[in-house]
């Protein structure tokens, strides 16, 4: 691991003792002086003192805490099982082998020339500054052997998209944390990054077992996005129509996509399927081409009016999936009905992700 000194620290060398004492430090409350608390060190002389190697291990630890950046390299990574594989990559569940540090490890397979998969690696290098509850945490990438290498956070409850198709439709409050936090984590990508995400959909916003919803695979890269194998076929179907029609992404073709995602996770299907007479998807979904035109020319799908959502969730939907001019940007959505009523209202997140 290489360490970078963050906090401009400044460590010089002991002045020798003469015996073999180690001085521990604790704060304590001073007394107040002109009604500003103070604080004062209290020291203790302890005998038998720590070798220099724990010491080292101790800095590196509080090192750790404080700054968490990953030197990764290739031969580091330990692969312990596959979590999943589509056309954005394989994803496997890793160890980091010097700190122990358990992560998701994406391997996407890059067809670019070496400078351009050069460049991908440094803009995805930003997302280790994004620092947000919603947002997974990256923790570096690298080249290998003509592949781009993404090592993340963990999250071991999955994407959504297995969690519904395992599970079945989510309910509309559970919906409604997620959608908050999706909300939160898009605003706060654009917001303070001036990044749009451009792969909002079901496998990207992933759970662990504490209840947290967190988002991943932000489009940093149009490079990336570009070079992906069959990228186009995989996920153009969460697309905003005029996307689809080549106009420049925008956030509100996030919050597009972030309709049909909430959409599809309360009624346990992707909403432009065709449905069967029951109302559920047909067995034989339509095909790319199909697809694409109906989103361009036809009406968006609705959050059906059977009394098992609520008009809140129904008109949450609508707005998402107006044209763009019309369409809300994803600080407008905080003002929104439904992200008001789910945010003030209380759901044990924690405990559906455990039992998941």
């Amino acid at each position: 691991m290489k360490r970078k000194n963050f906090k401009q620290l400044s460590l010089t060398p002991a002045a020798p003792v003469e015996s073999p004492r180690q001085t521990s430090y604790k704060v304590v409350d001073a007394p107040s002086t002109n009604s500003n608390k103070g604080i004062c060190i209290e020291a203790k002389e302890i005998r038998n003192p720590t070798s220099n190697n724990e010491l080292i291990s101790k800095f590196s630890t509080l090192e750790l805490n404080v700054e968490f950046n990953l030197d990764i390299r290739a031969e580091d990574i330990e692969v312990l099982s596959e979590l999943g594989s589509g056309n954005g990559g394989t994803v496997s569940k890793a160890r980091h082998i010097p700190t122990g540090l358990i992560m998701a490890r994406k391997v996407i397979p890059i067809e670019a020339k070496q400078e351009v998969r050069k460049q991908i690696v440094r803009e995805l290098h930003i997302t280790r500054d994004c620092n947000f509850p919603h947002i997974v945490s990256y923790f570096g990438a690298f080249l290998n052997q003509g592949d781009v290498v993404m090592c993340m956070e963990y999250m071991d409850r999955g994407s959504l998209d297995r969690i519904y198709k395992k599970h079945g439709p989510i309910p509309e409050p559970i919906v409604g944390k997620i959608t908050e936090a999706v909300v939160e984590g898009l605003d706060y990508l654009y917001d303070k990054h001036r990044i749009i995400h451009r792969d909002v959909k079901p496998s990207n916003v992933l759970v662990n077992a504490k209840g947290e919803v967190k988002l991943c695979d932000f489009g940093v890269s149009g490079e990336l996005n570009n070079s992906i194998a069959d990228t186009f076929v995989g996920t153009s179907t969460y697309m905003s129509p005029e996307r689809i029609q080549g106009a420049a992404y925008s956030v509100k073709s996030d919050v597009w996509s972030l309709g049909i995602t909430v959409l599809e996770l309360a009624v346990g299907y992707f909403p432009w399927d065709e449905p069967n007479e029951e109302g559920k998807p047909s067995s034989q979904p339509l095909g790319i081409l199909d697809m694409l035109q109906r989103i361009v020319l036809e009406p968006p799908p609705q959050v059906p009016a059977n009394g098992k959502f609520s008009e809140h969730f129904r008109q949450f939907v609508k707005r998402c999936l107006l044209t763009e001019d019309q369409r809300p940007t994803p600080k407008d959505l905080f003002k929104d009905a439904f992200f008001i009523i789910s945010k003030r209202t209380p759901v044990a997140l924690d405990k559906w992700a455990q039992q998941l």
